[in-house]
């Protein structure tokens, strides 16, 4: 078993499960909530969790994650919290599930609605370590959100933004790569995408930070080699293992900051219909975020041809597009149910959105919209 201690503490192999108790003790989190969604649940990988604690009778179960988040969601969840008198919460179940997680545990504890705390709007002084405890326990292997020090919400107005701060990040990550085994080939193509788009948009972020840099390298090079062996083969151990690393990997470096792909995915996931998957809309944005910064990047893009065995004439953008395609992932945005006409209205969110600020290359409003319309296809 390898313990971590970078950012927060990590349990980090298969059987990671069966430290839970034991870190609810020393949490002293004896009433959890458990935010799941009904797919975990049905997958019974909800029962593999509920079958490590002390007492599963004391436990709360909130099943009703919506695949985007939303604070909808968390009020229903917060007010089962407070009638149960719980202690603590216990996200299992991919980002969305481990984001309500966060955005309950900090509405339990903190004043006022939550739009408040989101970053854009200055609320990161605002949260303190008066948030409740939280125990990530990811079932996928893409947003890293067990070690993320934000979440992101869809607001009651519409709006899908970010909060953020060190407190928020979970106590404990227990990091089973066994509870990824049941993942279906299109959900490990689209997280492993996130994870590598994480690791590359935090490697190109100017920021300067050779910590965040190496960790992103690390985990862009075990996604590289490793996506496509768990697409292929979900049963393979080693690249679930892997897969989930280098999704851990990205979360740690993404501290450094994101990027326009991020820019762009999160208003593209706020549109109610159709429902877009967070990670499939990082791999499809970011061929074309990859051609707009390439001037802006320095070495940086070399050194990614190098992790990934490239000749130095590369296209890099072509290449993540091949890899889209060999992973069997949509070719652009409209293939994903998005038409033109959904892309004016989200344009004014990306420009001021958090992950923005960091992109390698300044953009505005008519920036991200030839970046859309590239996408769109």
């Amino acid at each position: 078993m390898t313990t971590i201690t970078y950012l927060t503490k990590i349990q980090f192999d298969f059987g990671a499960i069966g430290l839970l108790a034991a870190e609810m003790v020393e949490l002293g989190m004896s009433r959890p909530l458990l935010v799941t969604d009904k797919g975990v649940r049905a997958a019974g990988l909800l029962d593999q969790v509920m079958e490590q604690l002390a007492d599963a009778g004391s436990a709360e179960i909130f099943d009703g994650t919506p695949e985007n988040p939303t604070e909808a969601a968390m009020t229903e969840a917060l007010a089962q919290y407070r009638a149960a008198d719980c202690d603590g919460v216990i996200g299992v179940g991919g980002g969305s599930s481990m984001d309500l997680a966060k955005a309950i545990a900090l509405m339990a504890t903190h004043p006022g609605e939550l739009s408040e705390y989101m970053m854009i709007l200055g609320g990161a002084p605002k949260i303190t370590d008066a948030i409740a405890p939280v125990i990530a326990i990811p079932t996928t292997a893409g947003t890293g959100s067990e070690v993320g020090r934000g979440a992101i919400m869809i607001l009651n107005d519409g709006r899908k933004l970010g909060f953020g701060s060190p407190h928020v990040i979970p106590k404990v990550a227990l990091c089973d790569p066994d509870l990824t085994f049941s993942m279906p080939r299109m959900l490990t193509a689209g997280t492993g995408m996130d994870a590598f788009a994480h690791c590359f948009e935090t490697f190109c972020a100017p920021a300067i930070n050779p910590p965040a840099d190496a960790i992103a390298t690390d985990g862009l090079g075990r996604a590289l080699r490793f996506v496509e062996r768990a697409v292929a083969d979900g049963s393979d151990r080693e690249a679930r293992w892997q897969m989930m690393m280098a999704s851990m990997e990205g979360a740690m470096a993404f501290q450094k900051g994101l990027g326009a792909v991020h820019g762009m995915s999160h208003p593209l996931g706020s549109i109610p219909d159709p429902i877009l998957h967070h990670g499939t809309l990082n791999a499809v944005c970011l061929p074309a975020v990859i051609r707009y910064n390439a001037d802006f990047v320095g070495d940086k893009y070399d050194w990614v041809k190098r992790i990934w065995g490239l000749a130095p004439e590369a296209d890099l953008a072509d290449e993540v597009a091949a890899l889209n395609t060999r992973l069997g992932l949509p070719a652009n945005l409209r293939e994903m149910g998005v038409t033109e006409e959904m892309i004016e209205p989200l344009i004014p969110h990306a420009v001021v959105d958090h992950t923005t600020a960091t992109n390698p290359r300044p953009l505005g409003a008519e920036d991200y919209r030839v970046l859309f319309l590239e996408a769109l296809g």
